[in-house]
């Protein structure tokens, strides 16, 4: 996990349009910026709902939301779609950023060990800086716990 204080690592990767969404394109906005492993799966789909319930809050307070994952784009408009997201899904699949951003870790499930994306969560203020970063965190909790980190 990358440390408070530091910038965060520029990318540009494409959205569940196609479309490509650079970091620097949400430069004076605040960004909850979250990892997720899979889209579909039982825990990204209560986290990805989350933030979608939580989304006009989040506008409010003048952050974006944007979910990282490994899945394609393809993937991502169907998640996006089945369940009415409102913000970005950014399809990393080749881990650049998620690497970028140190979330590709050793995970362990019933005692098999596999690489995988640890569910993180990072706050970028309007300059680019993380300024308060989240691992192993409660998909169903998270979007919560972030928007009450903008006071």
């Amino acid at each position: 996990m990358l440390a408070v204080g530091t910038i965060a690592p520029e990318f540009s990767l494409p959205d569940q349009n196609g479309e490509m969404k650079s970091l620097s394109d949400f430069r004076g906005q605040k960004v909850i910026l979250y990892f997720y492993p899979k889209d579909m799966t039982s825990g990204c789909t209560k986290q990805a709902c989350a933030f979608s319930e939580l989304y006009p809050q989040f506008r409010e307070k003048g952050a974006v939301v944007l979910g990282v994952s490994k899945d394609s784009v393809a993937s991502h408009k169907r998640f996006e779609e089945k369940h009415g997201l409102p913000f970005i899904l950014l399809s990393d699949t080749e881990k650049t950023v998620i690497q970028a951003y140190d979330v590709w870790k050793e995970k362990k499930l019933y005692g098999k060990v596999s690489m995988g994306v640890v569910r993180t969560t990072y706050l970028i203020d309007e300059d680019g800086v993380i300024v308060k970063a989240f691992d192993k965190v409660k998909a169903a909790e998270n979007p919560a716990q972030m928007l009450g980190e903008l006071s």
